[in-house]
């Protein structure tokens, strides 16, 4: 019996693939592989894709952009190479593929582990760190070369130099660039340039070749000798696609030797341009300044007068001036008399009359005394007043008249029978003393006297 589309068995394309994905990449690890490249498309994204086979089989590849940078390895067609990546599936075509992480050329598995971990710590320790780059002289007074005076590659340089920039002077420190030994030879090349600071660059290279005989280049003395050059430093070790170690510790990496000689070297068919292109700026600016000045001579020209024309304006400018200064201070001279003869008749009526003051100071005396009199009967009527009102108001006066103040037991005044109890203690304050009596009101009611 065939399943319908309706029951819950059926899966789509798409979850099946998944599903293989998923068995795929949980079940088997990333393995290294070994294989020929075949197939290879390098797509304008900088993705590779190409197939892994070997005598009797084959598998899709994909490597994306990243990755394919960081090994620093040109692919080419029949290349053996070993790689390392996920078994996965593309789910959009169901094809079976590797997910590639890294890939190294067949046979140097090694050398590719001992040059990457080499690079991992290094860029961990900040080798590597752009910031720290140093720029390169534009125009140096002396260039440095580190290499083998048999070198191939000296002899690239030492003519690219010639050609571009003949006047600079070049200084070989020659060291063997492979073989047993060549690393600490080709650091200490690199000291030595640094202790005598007599060029303003120094070029690292050596021409092309295998990964084994551009390793010198790839050994941790030869980069912290770099790192701690005090000179800026350009690597042109190999060919565009070969990467050293050196190449990411130098200031600057130069795709081949050659290729390092024309970035410290000013080209002086580019030079001579710009002194030309100067001159005629020069010339142009020249002749615009001559044709100003000629102007401005002609103009001069034209105003320029006899000295004896001169000497007379100036005469008369002078007997004007002076005319006008003789009139000016008489001006100010009848000005300042005229300010002191108002200054005078005032000081005349300031001046002080002292019998007149002392008739004045007289005067206000009697006044002032007058005043100060009619002040104190004021005040003393106004106290004999007040004295009145004080004796008119003394309970002492009113208990020498016969009346006593009856005060209870927390000695305040009682101001009517009914907050008397009976048989209450209280006290009769009289105008000669105290005595005490007890409050009896007959029959317990209280008393009104009759007035």
């Amino acid at each position: 019996m065939f399943l319908t589309p309706t029951q819950p068995d059926v899966i789509s394309v798409s979850t099946l693939n998944r599903m293989a994905r998923d068995l795929l990449e949980a079940g088997l690890p990333a393995v290294w592989i070994g294989g020929e490249i075949s197939n290879l498309t390098l797509a304008a994204s900088g993705h590779a894709y190409f197939s892994l086979k070997d005598s009797s089989a084959q598998i899709r590849c994909v490597m994306f952009r990243q990755r394919l940078a960081a090994v620093g390895l040109r692919l080419a067609e029949g290349m053996q190479v070993e790689l390392k990546g996920t078994v996965t599936l593309y789910e959009a075509r169901g094809d079976y593929q590797i997910n590639v992480a890294t890939l190294r050329a067949a046979g140097l598995g090694r050398l590719f582990e001992a040059f990457e971990r080499l690079k991992a710590r290094l860029a961990a320790e900040g080798l590597f760190d752009e910031t720290k780059k140093r720029p390169i002289p534009a125009h140096p007074r002396a260039i440095g070369i580190v290499t083998s005076p048999a070198a191939a590659a000296l002899r690239d340089v030492v003519s690219t130099l010639k050609r571009r920039a003949p006047a600079i002077p070049v200084i070989l420190y020659p060291t063997p660039v492979q073989g047993e030994g060549s690393a600490q030879k080709i650091a200490d090349a690199i000291r030595v340039a640094g202790q005598r600071a007599e060029v303003d660059v120094l070029i690292v290279c050596r021409g092309g070749g295998s990964i084994e005989d551009l390793w010198a280049f790839n050994e941790e003395v030869v980069a912290r000798a770099i790192a701690t050059c005090p000179i800026p430093v350009v690597s042109g070790v190999g060919h565009e696609t070969d990467f050293t170690i050196c190449d990411f510790v130098a200031d600057l990496r130069a795709p081949t030797p050659t290729g390092a000689a024309e970035r410290v070297s000013p080209s002086r068919e580019q030079m001579l341009s710009q002194v030309d292109l100067a001159r005629r700026r020069l010339e142009r600016a020249l002749s615009r300044l001559m044709t100003d000045k000629t102007q401005q001579l002609d103009y001069l020209s034209r105003r320029l007068a006899h000295p004896g024309q001169k000497l007379a304006l100036q005469a008369e400018r002078l007997a004007a001036t002076r005319r006008r200064l003789a009139l000016l201070a008489e001006a100010r001279l009848a000005g300042a008399r005229r300010s002191l003869s108002v200054a005078e008749a005032r000081l005349v009526r300031q001046r002080p009359r002292p019998s007149d003051t002392a008739r004045e100071l007289d005067r206000l005396g009697h006044s002032l005394r007058r005043a100060m009199l009619e002040r104190l009967n004021r005040r003393r009527l106004a106290l004999a007043q007040y004295e009145a009102t004080l004796v008119a108001l003394n309970p002492e006066a009113v208990l020498s008249r016969g009346y006593a103040i009856v005060e209870k037991a927390d000695g305040s005044a009682a101001k009517s029978p009914g907050e008397l109890r009976q048989g209450e203690r209280v006290t009769l304050r009289l105008a000669e003393g105290q005595t005490q009596a007890l409050i009896d009101h007959p029959d317990g009611a209280q008393q009104t006297l009759p007035f």
